[in-house]
């Protein structure tokens, strides 16, 4: 497996696998896109519950076809989640998806310091207000 080297301060190197640097710029890619990022915005919103694609569409004004696509490249980053019920597919924010990104994007935030920008590890399975 390839990898990448960073200098850890003050002067450490640390090993960062590229498998890390290629998922992350998937889902930053992801998030680049503005519909991307308002649908993204509205999965947040509806929380643990999560919301059928029909809706999806109707909320953003999105054509099915187009929504499916945005959809796929959200799900394909690891930032999202579908659930199947009956004919129906909910869709959701992936958590651990979401805190796996802000981890790798806050690796080496202030030093090392988690403390020093309020960053340290949170031991629930929600993702910091402050962060979302």
């Amino acid at each position: 497996m390839l990898t990448h080297w960073h200098l850890d301060f003050p002067t450490k190197l640390v090993n960062s696998t590229c498998m890390e640097l290629h998922n992350a710029s998937n889902a930053l890619s992801a998030l680049s896109q503005t519909s991307r990022l308002e649908l993204f915005r509205l999965l947040v919103i509806s929380g643990d519950d999560g919301m059928p694609a029909g809706q999806i569409s109707s909320e953003l004004n999105i054509p099915k076809p187009t929504l499916s696509f945005h959809l796929k490249e959200l799900s394909t980053a690891g930032l999202i989640l579908a659930e199947r019920h009956g004919r129906s597919i909910t869709y959701k924010i992936n958590i651990e998806g979401i805190r796996e990104l802000i981890e790798f994007l806050t690796e080496d935030c202030c030093q090392g310091r988690a403390d020093l920008c309020n960053l340290s590890n949170n031991s629930t399975n929600t993702l910091p207000t402050n962060l979302l």
